[in-house]
């Protein structure tokens, strides 16, 4: 018996055996190690009412505060962050406010002399654009010492103050985007005459599915990603209006939207949202893919944002982070 050899068919299986163990525990690595490195995380700065400004790392912690009600905002290039108030005791009437983050002193504010002002985006000359809300809804353009440079009229219902704009941007070619919410359409206007040149209607599903446009943003190929508030949507529509894609909750089969106020387009193609009314450990914030497919999701704090400034992603500042 000392003597005695495996036949060959014995070997064989027995090492095979042996390599499909290898190649077993090789893929479970190989798969930790994919899984690891596509785990998604930003920072963000998150607006809203409850919640205040606020600066979330990727670890999901709060990094910095600001303790005003604020309904947008921005991480400037300077570091310093912009913001558009809601009122409140400083600024009864709304406001704009400037802060170095390092520090929280105040770089510069504007007043609104209205009911409220709603958004805020720097421009590339160091001046700001304004929506004021109120009797006489309206697009302003502000220095820094506060003075007025432009104003145009929107062309919404005055009945609802609140309710009458919400994420005002300047457009690549000088042109302003504004969504309007009881008037179920985002408009593009020319500043200089306040002429409405293209109009998007959200009301295609009946008004009473409250598509309410809240943001509007107007991508490189020319389609507008619109945000429905309390319709639980968001829309991508081409210059002629038409809906090329859109996603709710049935599509990706779980109710994370709740009042898809903020949106905004990463450089990858997907798109976050954030769910206003969500509250408690429920979804805040959350990114999906063109396929549909949720692959972020930020449950933290106790209240939702109105609109949020995605930062970072997996510790690298985003390229492009202001289609928002």
């Amino acid at each position: 018996m000392k003597n005695f050899v495996s036949p060959p068919s014995f070997k064989c299986a027995a090492f095979c055996r042996i390599a499909g163990l290898v190649l077993a525990v090789c893929a479970t690595l190989l798969s930790s190690c994919v899984n690891a490195e596509d785990v998604i995380k930003h920072s963000f700065l998150g607006c809203g009412k409850a919640n205040r400004a606020v600066i979330v790392g990727e670890d999901g912690n709060v990094q910095w505060k600001y303790d005003k009600p604020a309904s947008d905002g921005w991480v400037l290039a300077n570091g310093n962050v912009l913001l558009a108030l809601y009122p409140n005791p400083d600024f009864p009437k709304g406001g704009v406010v400037e802060v170095d983050r390092a520090t929280k002193k105040t770089v510069f504010e504007y007043q609104g002399q209205q009911k409220e002002i709603s958004t805020v985006q720097q421009l590339s000359d160091d001046r700001f654009l304004v929506a004021e809300l109120g009797a006489e809804p309206r697009a302003i353009v502000i220095d820094r010492s506060g003075k007025i440079h432009e104003k145009m009229p929107f062309q919404c219902q005055k009945g609802n103050a609140h309710m009458q704009t919400r994420m005002l941007r300047r457009l690549p070619n000088g042109n302003y985007i504004a969504p309007h919410l009881l008037d179920f359409a985002v408009k593009e206007y020319e500043p200089d005459t306040g002429k409405v040149v293209q109009e998007f209607p959200t009301d295609d599903r009946g008004r009473d599915k409250r598509d309410w446009p809240f943001t509007a943003i107007r991508l490189k190929d020319g389609n507008t990603l619109i945000g429905c508030t309390n319709g639980n949507r968001i829309i991508e529509v081409d210059g002629k209006g038409k809906i090329v894609w859109s996603v709710t909750n049935d599509d990706i089969g779980e109710k994370l939207f709740d009042d898809a106020c903020g949106v905004q387009r990463l450089p990858n193609g997907n798109t976050v949202v954030t769910s206003y009314h969500a509250s408690g450990d429920r979804v805040k914030l959350f990114e999906v893919t063109r396929e549909k497919k949720v692959v972020w999701r930020y449950s933290g704090m106790k209240a939702g944002f109105h609109h949020f400034q995605i930062l970072t992603t997996n510790g690298k500042t985003l390229a492009d982070n202001t289609w928002k």
